[in-house]
């Protein structure tokens, strides 16, 4: 009587085992398809809609048609906006490559009292006072230096605001770079310009790729900067432009936005995948890797 009953105990504390598995199986699929669907639904949304006649703002099989795209090359303002947008970027993404590299070696490489506090605290500042909360003394700035209305102008305030993260990331790269190389180059004279570019650069390079990526991320969706600077509408970026796709009766114009939408994107990750293909965002250990 005594095993029989020990045997109905270990049955039912399997089945109570078994269901909890169950629930929690059941619970972790619900989650990961409720997340899955919060990601995808949109990006389904961006590839139907502009090539729906009728683009609401659910997801449907869309009525074929190009006239969205036909209506969007129509529109000289938007496809040259593509064009700003690619100016800022790029150059956003020299001047942070350029005065990073520089910055980061230099910190990695000479003791400086206080180096880290200071990488820190440039880190913790450009995290704590952003754009919105810097954005009168910005502009009064660009105001005495003259640069309203100047793509080099934005580029610069671009730059400036996401420079900090730009150098603490690489001052990693930087630092797990071998110095013996570095040694080898100086034993035939190389300067430390010279050992930078030849040496140190070339090792960094997935660091450089993974900074560049996300700099032009940064730079293509930013609204808010070029906005306030800019007053031409023809050196407008695509980020401001797209804000002025409404109807006459002051309605979204949802076909223009889904074929703009489409289009803005595909720049941003084209070179994602392009930098990941080439360097897989990888620490290459070798100079000629």
């Amino acid at each position: 009587m005594t095993a029989v009953t020990g045997s109905k105990r270990t049955a039912n504390g399997e089945s109570r085992q078994m269901l909890r598995h169950f629930l929690g199986l059941m619970g972790k699929s619900v989650f990961t398809a409720l997340v899955l669907a919060f990601f995808v639904i949109p990006v389904l949304w961006l590839v139907f809609a502009p090539f729906d006649a009728h683009p609401g703002l659910n997801v449907k099989l869309p009525e074929f048609t190009f006239n969205n795209f036909k209506i969007l090359f129509d529109n000289p303002t938007a496809i040259a906006s593509l064009g700003n947008s690619l100016i800022l970027a790029l150059g956003s993404m020299v001047v942070v490559l350029v005065l990073g590299s520089l910055a980061s070696y230099s910190l990695s490489r000479v003791k400086i009292p206080g180096r880290d506090l200071l990488l820190y605290t440039l880190l913790l500042l450009s995290s704590i006072i952003t754009g919105t909360a810097a954005m009168v003394p910005t502009f009064l700035l660009m105001v005495k230096l003259g640069l309203i209305d100047s793509q080099f102008g934005v580029i610069l305030v671009l730059s400036g605001g996401i420079l900090p993260t730009v150098i603490f990331i690489l001052k990693d790269f930087m630092d797990s770079t071998p110095k013996s190389y570095e040694e080898s180059a100086r034993l035939y004279g190389a300067k430390p310009l010279r050992i930078l570019w030849d040496v140190v650069i070339p090792l960094a390079r997935p660091g450089l790729a993974t900074i560049a990526v996300w700099a032009v991320v940064q730079v293509w969706g930013n609204f808010l900067v070029p906005y306030i600077l800019l007053r031409s509408p023809s050196k407008s970026p695509a980020s401001v432009v797209m804000y002025t796709f409404y109807t006459e009766g002051g309605q979204p114009n949802l076909a223009l936005i889904s074929a703009f939408s489409l289009l803005f994107s595909i720049p941003v990750v084209a070179m994602y995948f392009f930098v990941n293909r080439r360097y897989g965002f990888r620490f290459h250990g070798g100079i000629k890797s």
